[in-house]
């Protein structure tokens, strides 16, 4: 089946292709930790492209048509008023300010795109020509969402947590396989170790035949990392200039040390991964004659 994969032709998102014998896609997932700040968000991306991702990732909802009315009356707190409503309006970007998103993002030269919650969120982030969408991990039953976003033409990321086998099926048999990245997830915030189950990206992949990523919610590196040595070809992790931030996904966010000692890490991971092939290297046979005993060299060292 892994030979079966690697004959799959690589998905271009933007500049870039993705899937088995390219490099991993880095994701940064600004997401919500912007806070409704138009200057955070731009730090943010700074931090990205300082630490060498290949994009960053916002959300997109139309709060009055993913939430209930019951919902957004509903007390909570925030810096932005005191009912849930207030807080997720809050967290909406308007057109104006994805603009400067738009424009600074090429200015310092990396894609962006969004999980788009509902069809007029899908539209609304279309506007800006995406290089791909995202599907959430909670978006994942909503069979309309899914058909209104593939309708537009362009890559897809579909992340499977909080969800069946038999689910993703329903989501797979919906959206087709072609141009189609399923992202192996666990929808807990922040997720122990215990819970990730990374075994499932090669379940993943033997089943759908597409290209696997992994995307992380837990507070540290290992995990990410060895989802890139079980075949991962994107990882997204949640960024954020401070964990102790206000804001509901800070707590399992890196700060710009820690996505940039990732990125660090795959890479050198990737250089670490070769080809299969068993071999003496030039650089061994030098260690050969020093370090075999004598009489055990032969023709074939």
């Amino acid at each position: 089946m892994e030979k079966k994969m690697a004959n799959i032709p690589g998905i271009r998102i933007g500049s870039k292709l993705v899937g088995a014998g390219h490099p991993c896609y880095i994701i940064a997932e600004i997401g919500i930790n912007h806070n409704g700040d138009i200057e955070l968000a731009k730090r943010l991306i700074t931090i990205a492209v300082a630490a060498g991702c290949d994009a960053v990732k916002f959300q997109k909802r139309t709060v009055d048509v993913v939430y209930t009315p019951e919902e957004l009356a509903k007390p909570r707190e925030s810096p932005f008023g005191l009912t849930n409503g207030d807080l997720k309006r809050g967290l909406e970007f308007t057109y104006e300010e994805y603009q400067e998103i738009d424009r600074y993002c090429a200015q310092v030269k990396i894609p962006w795109f969004a999980s788009c919650w509902d069809e007029a969120s899908v539209d609304f982030i279309d506007q800006f020509n995406p290089p791909c969408f995202k599907i959430a991990s909670a978006s994942l039953t909503d069979d309309n969402l899914l058909r209104h976003t593939r309708a537009k033409g362009k890559p897809l990321l579909l992340s499977t947590g909080m969800s069946s086998l038999e689910q993703v099926d329903r989501a797979v048999e919906i959206l087709g396989k072609e141009d189609l990245i399923l992202l192996h997830a666990c929808s807990t915030y922040p997720a122990y170790y215990e819970e990730l189950n990374l075994k499932v990206i090669q379940t993943l992949k033997d089943r759908y035949e597409v290209p696997v990523g992994y995307s992380g919610h837990e507070t540290g590196l290992p995990s990410s990392l060895v989802s890139v040595a079980m075949g991962a070809c994107i990882v997204e992790r949640h960024i954020t200039q401070d964990r102790s931030m206000w804001g509901s996904d800070q707590a399992a966010s890196l700060e710009p040390n820690g996505i940039g000692r990732l990125a660090s890490y795959i890479r050198l991971a990737e250089r670490s991964m070769g080809d299969g092939v068993k071999r003496v290297l030039e650089r061994e046979r030098p260690i050969i004659h020093k370090l075999r005993r004598v009489g055990a060299l032969t023709d074939q060292n």
